[in-house]
């Protein structure tokens, strides 16, 4: 037993803070969040679904982005609450791989899906003429599983690196989940290798994806500001400017996380965190919906028609 035991290593996740009178807010604010995450996102997916008027490109990949946002911040929420509920830290091997896993896959698969959805809005405001021909919905579903599949094999990447090697001495994760740096601390082989591998995945990923979205907001609002009417201009940079924002706010935590050397890690790590893994996911179906004309009408359909049946 002692062998087995010693191969599958419990870890200690030491969560946001250990002050315990903040225990109890944090646990109500972070719940809340994920309430309104779940209904917000799921809402959103829903909504599209019954719209005929939300079938278009745009809101396919929108209902994707929600899905990965459900999916993210259900990997990390539900934990992260029972740890400041209970104070129960534990977390077993393979459910710190678990974790990190779907975590990884999960994130960049949003970055790959905020990158297809720049590259959607620069063809229909920039080449709005072949836009129907070239985003059909045959390129769309290739889009959304180029997309997973580069999560999926990037994920396996950065969870061979981050638990490849062995874990001895004090288990402790100094974070809310099972991340890359933390838990690579903890390892007590050498971990040089996998971090140079995960800083360069992640930079390709990241910068990549990245690069899309600012080359297409670009060129968007170089289309935008040569608009002759001042109503669609107004429109067209509204929507811009709230897509900007939120991903800011997801690219900003993330490339403030993951790319800096591992010595330069600390505390402010959990704060950065928060943003990418429970504060974006939130955000995104708002930030991407509310703003929006198609949306509202589509909604105030769903409630006459809701109306109608009561």
């Amino acid at each position: 037993a002692m062998g087995g035991n010693h191969t599958q290593p419990k870890f200690i996740l030491l969560g946001i803070t250990d002050t315990p009178w903040a225990q109890a807010p944090l646990f109500g604010l972070f719940l809340l969040i994920y309430i309104v995450t779940l209904l917000g996102n799921i809402g959103l997916i829903v909504l599209v679904w019954v719209a005929p008027s939300l079938h278009t490109p745009m809101y396919f990949f929108l209902t994707h982005l929600s899905l990965a946002d459900i999916c993210y911040s259900t990997v990390i929420s539900p934990k992260m609450l029972t740890d400041l509920l209970f104070g129960n830290k534990t977390i077993s091997w393979a459910g710190c791989l678990t974790q990190f896993h779907l975590f990884a896959l999960f994130v960049t698969a949003e970055c790959h899906l905020l990158a297809t959805m720049a590259y959607d809005r620069h063809m229909a405001i920039c080449h709005p003429l072949s836009y129907v021909m070239v985003v059909s919905r045959r390129a769309c579903w290739q889009l959304v599983a180029w997309s997973y599949l580069v999560a999926s094999l990037s994920a396996l990447i950065y969870t061979s690196c981050t638990f490849g090697g062995s874990f001895c001495g004090p288990r402790q994760v100094d974070h809310f989940f099972c991340d890359a740096s933390p838990v690579l601390r903890l390892a007590c082989s050498d971990t040089r290798g996998s971090e140079v591998a995960i800083f360069a995945l992640a930079t390709a990923n990241g910068l990549g994806t990245s690069v899309v979205i600012l080359l297409s907001y670009g060129h968007i609002l170089h289309t935008v500001l040569g608009m002759r009417s001042a109503p669609s201009r107004a429109r067209a940079f509204h929507t811009c400017a709230s897509h900007l924002v939120s991903v800011s706010v997801f690219y900003g935590t993330l490339f403030f996380m993951y790319l800096q050397p591992a010595s330069r890690h600390g505390s402010r790590d959990k704060v950065a965190s928060v943003f990418y893994t429970v504060v974006s996911p939130m955000l995104n179906p708002f930030i991407y919906s509310l703003r929006n004309k198609d949306v509202k009408a589509a909604l105030g359909k769903c409630r006459r028609r809701m109306l109608n049946l009561c």
